[in-house]
């Protein structure tokens, strides 16, 4: 049976054996160097790369056996690993942009995204129109004769804004733009961007995918008409290799040992999600309740065409920056952290946490206001969450 052919939650946990060992278990091939036995050299001097082992920061197999199974997962021809999801958003820029290039790109996005894109991208002499992509017209007024990228989130951090992808799709690729989408905040188990029609989808793994909250790494996926289909072989040789950002062998196993359990775990977290926010949009101490599963969120609608599930990340707003944060230092199930997308309930107030180097006027345009608190839900019984969140809502207004 092909892997096509199979549902998705049997596509996350089967993948064919180790060759020589028929270990179900992939193994870490924990190496730096190979040894260029036999005629490997003569390979790889008549150019041979993938099909040989050569060294590690030019690829591993367990390495290479994460890129085919996060390839088939997200309905990606192609794969390719990196040490961080940072390091898969700028290697996949890196490969497409040069000097004098143009990218639009959502206003709101991850907050070192952001200041990536609005002044560390302009030391490589790249220029950026930072627009409101669920407004298609405003994106469509930023294009300009040298737009080569238009960058957008499947589910915006933190302020949960789902792009219409179809229509942004369209617009971008009348013009022979590249349409690139962080899937991050949903994973491939809950939208999967290149089934409307995005080109390249970054992620990252250290998230959703490894969802145990142990190992740092980040992928990017290829399905386009636009850009060749051995395009992520060359950003592996020519932009990876040379910036020096490889994913670790270990990193790479535990990922893929993550991944099979991705369908089953964000059925649970997108279940435990809703209940949530609804039990928040009805409690008279929260002000506000950003979920795209929930009628009352704008984008509502794109996000039911796009979204198996409404995801398992959900913000809400208090009265005050200094709330929120006694709110998160009250609870006791609940993770109060940086970071988002494993089994645990994890949270933060982003303002003063991912978003506390960008001036707070540019938070406010980007929709990060103070008292704006997010979470990452996790596998918990979702009573317990509740329980451990309105404890803490009914404490905010205390000081420690």
């Amino acid at each position: 049976m092909s892997s096509k052919d199979l549902d998705f939650a049997s596509r996350a946990v089967f993948y064919e054996p180790e060759e020589h060992s028929q270990s179900i278990s992939y193994p870490i091939y924990m190496s730096a160097n190979f040894q260029y036995g036999g005629d490997i050299y003569d390979q790889i001097v008549d150019g041979a790369r993938k099909e040989v082992n050569i060294y590690s920061r030019c690829g591993n197999p367990t390495e290479y056996k994460l890129e085919e199974h996060i390839a088939q997962l997200t309905g990606g021809t192609a794969c390719l690993a990196t040490a961080s999801g940072m390091a898969a958003i700028s290697h996949a820029l890196f490969g497409i942009l040069k000097a004098g290039d143009h990218i639009v790109a959502d206003l709101t996005t991850y907050s070192s995204t952001h200041e990536f894109f609005d002044h560390r991208a302009q030391d490589f002499g790249l220029k950026v129109s930072l627009v409101d992509c669920s407004d298609v017209r405003a994106v469509e007024n930023a294009f300009t004769e040298q737009t080569k990228v238009l960058y957008v989130e499947a589910i915006a951090n933190p302020t949960m804004k789902v792009p219409p992808l179809r229509k942004l799709v369209e617009l971008a690729h009348s013009r022979g733009i590249v349409v690139i989408c962080d899937n991050t905040f949903a994973s491939p188990a809950v939208c999967r961007p290149h089934d409307f029609g995005v080109d390249v989808v970054v992620e990252s793994a250290t998230k959703f995918i490894g969802g145990h909250n142990d190992a740092v790494g980040g992928v990017i996926t290829l399905k386009s008409d636009i850009l060749p289909a051995d395009w992520l072989e060359d950003v592996r040789w020519n932009t990876l290799n040379k910036l020096g950002a490889p994913l670790s062998p270990f990193n790479a196993w535990l990922l893929l040992r993550g991944a099979q359990t991705l369908a089953l775990r964000l059925e649970k977290q997108c279940a435990n999600a809703l209940v949530l926010a609804r039990h928040l949009e009805a409690h008279p101490r929260v002000k506000r309740v950003f979920y795209p599963g929930l009628p009352s969120h704008p984008n509502h609608e794109a996000a039911s065409e796009q979204l198996r599930g409404g995801g398992a990340m959900l913000s809400f707003q208090v009265d005050s920056e200094a709330a929120g944060v006694r709110l998160l230092k009250r609870l006791k199930l609940c993770s109060f952290a940086a970071s988002l997308g494993g089994l645990r309930t994890t949270t933060q107030v982003p303002a003063t946490m991912a978003f506390l180097d960008i001036p707070s006027q540019e938070r406010e345009a980007m929709g990060v206001v103070d008292g704006l608190v997010r979470f990452s839900v996790g596998i918990e019984h979702v009573d317990d969450i509740i329980a451990d969140v309105d404890q803490a809502i009914e404490q905010m207004h205390i000081d420690l």
